[in-house]
């Protein structure tokens, strides 16, 4: 008789356990966790605009070789308000505004570059890492430092917390060693892994771009993990928020940057950013495009991302 009982139990389950199939054909978001980073083994890859059918503003040639000799650590998301705030809690900063689209797992916004390594050297600080940052504007330029606190332009010299630059920024969003052939991080299909100006509002927008438009669908940033991940596990490295990096922006770098470790420390006008946001055309999340910024200009389509040299 429990033989019988017991056999019936297991029927039952597994029948049930068919019926619900479809539960598991549908793969769930990640959970998103604090801090959680990818480990990016180093590599060779193509850097730059392959289709050839980026703007010439974007200045994403010549298409070049460019090797990176370490591996590195890449945040999964960029920094969220939940992350953000933390941070302002314990130095006593202002906390940026989520402009009425709420805080919790959205990308921060409103921060500008030296806000974004200020946490950077706030993370270190709270990891037991050297911080990889001079904080103070003139005449530092927030230059790098190296585990003792020394002056460096080897990114390789460097510990703690830090915007990636942009060789990692986009190696890391072709997928690393995988080098996926895809337009955006993770597809071709742009819906697949992105939020941009067409879906990021209350309804799909069709036509040209338009602000007005725009603003009147709601459009905005959305939690982060929400997409597809590209090949490396990463999320959001195209659309939804500009991500902001360690390189200043030379409009002509890639006709004379080294094809190793690439980092251009060179002071200018800009600082470089990457991955397009919620408010911009599809071109703008292509892995290959280049963007600028301000240091000190905080908007509500730009935040960063975290990334860590391995020692």
């Amino acid at each position: 008789m429990r033989r019988l009982y017991f056999f019936l139990l297991i029927t039952a389950l597994v029948i049930v356990l068919l019926g619900c199939t479809e539960l598991f054909d549908k793969p769930l978001p990640d959970p998103v966790i604090p801090g959680e980073m990818v480990y990016v083994k180093g590599g060779t890859f193509m850097m730059g605009d392959e289709f050839g059918d980026l703007n010439t503003w974007s200045k994403s040639s010549p298409v070049h070789q460019v090797t990176l000799t370490y591996d590195f650590w890449m945040g999964k998301y960029p920094v969220t308000f939940d992350e953000y705030d933390a941070f302002c809690d314990d130095t006593g900063r202002t906390k940026p505004s989520d402009a009425a689209w709420g805080r919790g797992t959205r990308p921060v916004m409103r921060v500008s570059w030296w806000d974004a390594i200020a946490y950077c050297n706030w993370l270190s600080e709270k990891e037991g890492l050297p911080v990889a940052y001079i904080l103070y504007w003139e005449p530092s330029q927030g230059q790098m430092l190296d585990a003792d606190g020394n002056i460096t332009t080897d990114i390789t010299e460097v510990v703690g917390c830090r915007l990636p630059t942009e060789a990692e920024w986009e190696y890391a969003a072709r997928g690393g060693k995988h080098q996926s052939p895809y337009r955006y991080s993770g597809s071709d299909n742009i819906g697949d892994v992105a939020w941009y100006w067409r879906n990021s509002g209350d309804e799909y927008l069709t036509g040209e771009w338009d602000l007005n438009l725009i603003a009147a669908n709601n459009c905005r940033t959305h939690p982060v993990g929400t997409k597809l991940p590209n090949a490396l596990g990463i999320y959001d490295m195209s659309g939804n928020i500009w991500e902001l990096c360690s390189d200043w922006y030379d409009r002509d770098y890639y006709s004379k940057s080294p094809g190793i470790n690439p980092f251009n420390y060179t002071p200018g006008s800009f600082r470089v950013v990457r991955g397009g946001s919620w408010l911009y055309d599809a071109t703008f999340a292509r892995v290959a495009n280049r963007s600028v910024t301000g240091t000190a200009l905080p908007t509500s389509d730009r935040g960063f991302r975290i990334a860590r040299t391995v020692h």
